[in-house]
């Protein structure tokens, strides 16, 4: 059976369509890219705006078309939108013939089972997770799940449930998973990173202690944080990124407003001044750090003073890079109660002056780039030659920068040439650091990684595989279906 992914939103889901795609795995499936010849389709659904929802419906019903017009026997959807909007889409959606929430990642196989969609067990399983981009060399590593936050706007409690950490044991076994199968770079993601280990205080071990272990536990190069809150960046998290060469120095530090009152509506424990506190905090025990943010325009009540109030916090403390959107209100979390009393048309121009005003920033801090020796990471030959990122370049949402060679993989000793279109680089390799990974072999040969199902039996791989679901299947919980 061939089955095609369709992963929507967050980093977060990349990770659990590839645990999907490993369990599918254990059972015979090969992912294919091509959808017209998967005879199954998932469609991982993102429920944290409406543009991200109505992406979600596009997809689904792009999806049943192909029960018509291809080989498709079934589409299966699954993940944060289901969880929030399994009876909706069920009526909208008849074509669709499986709906599994973010609670349901155990039922995915009993569930195509019964449907008589898959075959046997079998002997050979090649991992807990199967990587089906382009660029396997960058890999993301989820560290909890769900969030205890109390955000006004935010409906991720009701999507993912409770805050819950993973076992340090099984991140850094996964860890060691990606990096045999040839990753470079490790992003850890969570709905807040430095929430790590709140759950299980008794063990004595946060985000900091993980670190510790994961980079004792890998070779893995690159060490990318995304999305640590502010209240996180405690003196020992910022201890281990100046301690650990490997991890980037680089923090996805989402703020959402800058204007105090607006903070207060939004039920965020920030407020400008513990903000730019906390920035200078950052950059005085980290120097050379990248820093982005992620910012809300529109969010009821807010005024004209209030944006202004938001310019002038980016204006002063500078971010390299910052994500915008405009707020909606989503059913069941507290804004949703609040009048949405900002038109529109004024949330569309507040954003587009907020990206304007950031692009002047970004670029300005960029120059200040201009003339260092570096690291890049050679992603991809492009039509516009090899296509790499710097440190301060997360994948996918920091731009490109453009070197004169590189095989994707490698990782090169670069000089910075220039800024290319406000948010790209150009850099001129000066050396090899460390040539791309031969999946399978540990470029250091320090230690022998475990890869499920390798000379074990069908019943072993298949218990394998229904450990690592555990890493997004465990308890979920719902506190009287209201976020926390």
């Amino acid at each position: 059976m061939k089955v095609g992914f369709v992963t929507l939103g967050c980093d977060k889901n990349t990770v659990d369509s590839e645990r999907y795609l490993g369990a599918l795995a254990a059972y015979g499936a090969l992912a294919t890219t091509d959808l017209d010849a998967a005879d199954l389709i998932v469609v991982n659904t993102c429920g944290f705006i409406d543009a991200a929802k109505q992406e979600s419906v596009d997809a689904l019903v792009e999806a049943g078309r192909r029960k018509v017009s291809g080989v498709c026997r079934a589409v299966v959807a699954v993940g944060c939108m289901v969880e929030r909007h399994r009876d909706e889409l069920a009526s909208a959606l008849p074509e669709v013939d499986l709906f599994l929430g973010a609670a349901d990642a155990d039922r995915l196989i009993p569930e195509l089972d019964q449907r008589g969609l898959l075959g046997p067990p079998i002997l050979d399983h090649p991992g807990d997770r199967i990587y089906a981009g382009d660029v396997a060399h960058v890999r993301y590593l989820k560290i909890s799940e769900g969030c205890d936050h109390g955000c006004a706007f935010c409906a991720i409690p009701l999507m993912r449930g409770r805050h819950r950490s993973f076992d340090q044991d099984e991140i850094v076994r996964e860890a060691q998973l990606l990096e045999l199968q040839g990753a470079r770079e490790l992003n850890l993601v969570a709905q807040d990173l430095a929430h790590y280990g709140r759950d299980q205080r008794a063990a004595g071990i946060g985000l900091p202690e993980l670190l510790d272990a994961v980079v004792a536990g890998t070779d893995v190069p690159w060490i990318r944080l995304l999305y640590v809150y502010s209240a996180g960046l405690t003196p020992a998290l910022l201890d281990r990124l100046v301690r650990h060469d490997r991890i980037v120095k680089y923090l996805d530090m989402p703020i959402q407003h800058g204007s105090d009152a607006v903070l207060a509506r939004m039920r965020r424990p920030e407020r400008a001044a513990s903000i730019r506190a906390t920035v200078a905090r950052v950059r005085d025990a980290v120097p050379s750090i990248a820093l982005r943010t992620t910012c809300i325009v529109g969010f009821p009540g807010e005024s004209d003073e209030d944006f202004e109030r938001l310019l002038a916090l980016l204006e002063e403390v500078r971010f390299d890079r910052v994500g915008a959107f405009t707020y909606s209100a989503q059913d069941g979390t507290r804004a949703a109660r609040l009048a949405d009393d900002v038109p529109d048309s004024v949330k569309r121009e507040r954003l587009e002056r907020l990206t304007e005003f950031q692009r002047t920033i970004t670029a300005e801090q960029y120059e200040r780039r201009v003339g260092t020796l570096t690291t890049a990471l050679v992603d991809r030959i492009g039509e516009r030659g090899v296509e790499a990122r710097l440190p301060w370049q997360a994948d996918d949402i920091d731009g490109i920068t453009y070197l004169d060679q590189g095989r994707p993989g490698d990782l090169v000793a670069v000089q910075v040439g220039a800024v290319d279109d406000d948010y790209d680089f150009r850099a001129t390799v000066r050396s090899l650091v460390r040539p791309a990974p031969i999946a399978g072999i540990v470029a250091s040969g320090r230690r022998a990684l475990p890869i499920a199902g390798a000379r074990a039996t069908a019943s072993a791989t298949v218990a394998a595989t229904a450990t690592s679901l555990g890493s997004f299947g465990r308890p979920f919980a719902v506190v009287d279906g209201a976020p926390l």
